[in-house]
């Protein structure tokens, strides 16, 4: 057998051990690996893309970088009037930091969970999913029962900015709340007839209103006209002066003096001029 074909059954030989002895993987776009190598965890990430590793010395679990959702269902928090929803559902999404991960699985050893679908695991989501839970039923607690259901934007913001604070109050720029969405939101069969009658006291209320608002216009028109008219007569008033007034009752005597067929005297009360007499023939 030459040298060159017994080589060449060498390197294929030892190719065979490797392969025996290593395994391969891939990390998905997105995510990172964390190697342990006989208990010890490797500081570093490993990067997207094939990695090799030693069965029974070295493993390399698959983590998250991506955006997660954690969903919070039938949940059940009492609001600031001391009422309890009967249904809250909220899904909560959040990032970690793939720079961070192998620190994180070392720091949260046990809060991490593996997903079924995918088989890669999701950081702290344990942790993640406790502290979300708490932050809901805090921030629900803030807001009264009967308005609840129109404060859905509101109590979201809420939950992601309280949440936020409590991650980076542990672990600053490492956890990040991208969104929050409040999928649904049921009271209380109490509380929604408590809603019912609350809208129906306040479309009484504002029917109320109305009337009132026409009623004081028509009342301010009412005032108006007086107004106009006590005007009218002041300016007639000022305008018949003692004068004037003899003057139209000299008139009205003379028309009357004028008139045949009678003998009529006529003395006014305040005459101040001699009466005018018309004797009939």
């Amino acid at each position: 057998m030459s040298i060159g074909i017994r080589l060449a059954i060498g390197i294929a030989a030892m190719v065979g051990i490797l392969g025996a002895v290593t395994s391969c993987g891939t990390i998905e776009s997105g995510n990172v690996g964390v190697r342990t190598t006989l208990g010890k965890v490797n500081p570093e990430e490993i990067e997207p893309g094939i990695f090799v590793g030693l069965p029974g010395i070295s493993r390399v679990q698959e983590f998250s970088g991506k955006e997660i959702g954690l969903d919070l269902n039938d949940l059940t928090p009492k609001a600031r009037d001391n009422l309890s929803l009967r249904d809250l559902d909220v899904t909560i999404y959040y990032r970690a930091a793939a720079g961070s991960i192998a620190d994180l699985y070392i720091k949260y050893a046990g809060q991490h969970t593996r997903d079924e679908g995918s088989r890669v695991t999701l950081p702290a989501y344990a942790m993640l999913l406790r502290l979300a839970r708490n932050s809901v039923y805090e921030q629900a607690s803030r807001i009264d029962s009967l308005v609840m259901h129109t404060q859905r934007d509101e109590l979201a913001a809420a939950v992601r900015k309280s949440l936020q604070a409590e991650l980076d109050a542990n672990d600053k720029g490492i956890f990040t709340v991208t969104r929050v969405v409040v999928r649904s939101l049921t009271t209380d069969p109490a509380i929604e007839k408590a809603i019912q009658e609350s809208v129906a006291a306040q479309k009484q209320l504002e029917t109320t209103k109305q009337r009132i608002a026409i009623a004081e216009a028509e009342a301010q028109v009412e005032v108006k006209r007086a107004e106009g008219v006590a005007k009218a007569n002041l300016i007639i008033n000022q305008s018949l002066t003692r004068e004037y007034l003899q003057h139209e009752s000299n008139l009205a005597l003379h028309k009357f003096a004028e008139k045949g067929g009678t003998t009529t005297v006529v003395v006014p009360a305040n005459m101040q001029t001699a009466p005018l007499i018309n004797i009939g023939k």
